[in-house]
């Protein structure tokens, strides 16, 4: 149906919107969660394919621009948690571990284990993805005019045999080298190093088939849209009026930012906002694939966004969560 009115991501959104309706209406439904890793590593393999030879030539003019996402993350984090914490009803553990743009897992594990609520924290996690998705895809393609299918643009680099075991090899190698090194995000991560380092070094200049690609986002936004299942309506539309704001003001922030650091670095305010975006890092890419900006860039921000919150989960967040937990109960 998406496809059909041709709106912005259709296959992902789409998926992403009819499941949501399926676990409200309490259909019996199971997100395809072991297909999850096969899946990423397919759109990991196509957003590699979008790294050329000259890709990380300005490497060393990104310093600024990855900066600007550092304060970008620190603002966002600050509104939104006394948002959260002040007109959202939540404890301040529960506010600050919402708040993250990244990480989820971590954050809804280590959030648990201080005492936030682990179900407002996961249903403002998936809210702020979704909602960042469809907002980004609307934008560029509603105000900017831009054709956001989440599809390689067609290349003219015939796919052979050959190709196709490379990128083959690159899906099945580099899955198992991030489970290997414990990447982030290891069967999505380990295949777009691989692919992109093929495509850089000229090793192949396709990119995975065009229904292969179909087929992993429709099975990734299934498995968003299932994450919904086991909640009250309630709580879902409530956590959902809590995220409108929460993403307005992270979008907010982004924007601000990536204009700012736009007239610092000359980098173009549509490419920075895609890298500020708290959004996922399969779906930002998409987008920057779509519109055919450095794929590289954008990826690399957020990669350095997910690499720095998973750092701080573990000690820093969880020493802040214990220290308002004792502000708490002192009654200050």
């Amino acid at each position: 149906m998406f496809y059909a009115l041709n709106l912005p991501l259709p296959w992902m959104l789409g998926a992403i919107v009819v499941t949501l309706i399926g676990t409200l209406a309490r259909w019996n439904l199971t997100g395809p969660e072991k297909a999850r890793p096969f899946v990423v590593a397919i759109i990991g393999v196509m957003l590699g394919s979008g790294f050329k030879p000259d890709t990380f030539d300005h490497l060393d003019q990104w310093l600024i621009s990855l900066a600007g996402l550092v304060l970008c993350v620190l603002v966002s984090v600050l509104l939104v948690q006394a948002y959260l914490h002040r007109f959202g009803g939540q404890s301040r553990v529960t506010a600050l571990f919402s708040a993250m743009p990244g990480g989820v897992v971590e954050m809804v594990e280590i959030g648990r284990a201080e005492g936030g609520d682990e179900k407002a924290i996961i249903l403002a996690h998936v809210w702020r993805i979704i909602l960042v998705i469809a907002a980004v895809a609307f934008w560029f393609r509603l105000v900017l005019g831009f054709e956001v299918d989440g599809m390689m643009p067609m290349s003219t680099h015939p796919t052979g045999m050959l190709d196709l075991a490379i990128l083959g090899g690159c899906a099945a190698l580099g899955s198992a080298l991030g489970l290997w090194l414990k990447l982030p995000a290891p069967t999505f991560i380990g295949p777009m190093v691989l692919s992109a380092a093929a495509h850089m070094t000229g090793l192949t200049y396709s990119s995975p088939p065009l229904a292969l690609v179909i087929i992993a986002q429709i099975i990734l936004g299934v498995v968003v849209g299932c994450r919904f299942k086991g909640s009250h309506a309630v709580d879902v539309f409530h956590a959902l009026k809590l995220a409108l704001v929460s993403t307005a003001i992270m979008m907010a922030v982004a924007a601000g930012l990536a204009w700012g650091v736009h007239l610092c670095t000359g980098h173009s305010t549509e490419q920075l906002l895609l890298a500020y975006a708290p959004g996922g890092l399969n779906e930002m890419s998409l987008v920057s694939l779509a519109i055919q900006a450095d794929v590289a860039f954008v990826a690399t921000h957020h990669l350095f966004r997910i690499v720095v919150l998973l750092l701080l989960a573990g000690t820093l967040l969880a020493r802040i969560a214990k220290a308002m937990n004792h502000s708490a109960s002192s009654g200050l």
